[in-house]
């Protein structure tokens, strides 16, 4: 555990910065697959995904190891409490992403492939090898909705999370955003 406000160990550094990165750029992908149907992503998106998972789990695990970031005095009760708010869900939601995002694909039939090494194969339909057969719909199709939904929680957490790390360091002038960008 810390003893120092100000300090923030690189290890906490490193995987709030590897996360943050993968996770924008697959929420970024994803929205964008969405928007322009660019069907052919889906590929390098689900294999980010995995990668995302490992760096994922490892901060969530990390986390509970390490505590929670002790929050800086001069902030009122309401950033506090803001600030501890966005930072469960910004642990939490890319859990929820990641776990939806394998269980849509996993179950719709097209199978799990890291860039390009199967995982887990596609099912393709014996009538029509070009087209996969679901193996569960219903569990792909809610698991769909929750990548969805929790994609957009994701990203107002996301823009309140960077907002507020601006506004500590431009307005308030406080050690906020310096804490995660300092590396020893």
């Amino acid at each position: 555990m810390r003893t120092n406000t100000q300090a923030l160990s690189n290890t906490t550094k490193f995987m709030h910065w590897i996360v943050a990165l993968l996770i924008i750029g697959l929420l970024a992908s994803g929205i964008y697959m969405v928007e322009k149907s660019a069907y052919g992503l889906y590929d390098w998106h689900k294999s980010f995904g995995i990668v995302a998972i490992l760096f994922v789990f490892g901060r969530f695990i990390w986390r509970l190891k390490e505590g929670w970031p002790e929050q800086l005095s001069t902030h009122t009760a309401t950033e506090k409490s803001l600030s501890r708010l966005i930072q469960i869900l910004l642990l939490i939601s890319p859990i929820i992403m990641v776990v939806s995002g394998l269980v849509m694909a996993i179950f719709s039939g097209y199978g799990l492939d890291i860039f390009g090494f199967p995982l887990i194969a596609s099912n393709p339909d014996p009538e029509n090898p070009s087209q996969v057969i679901a193996s569960n719909e219903s569990l792909s199709s809610f698991a769909g909705q929750v990548h969805w939904i929790a994609g957009y929680i994701m990203v107002a957490t996301l823009v309140l999370h960077i907002v507020g790390a601006l506004k500590h360091h431009w307005i308030d002038k406080d050690k906020t955003l310096s804490r995660m960008t300092s590396f020893k």
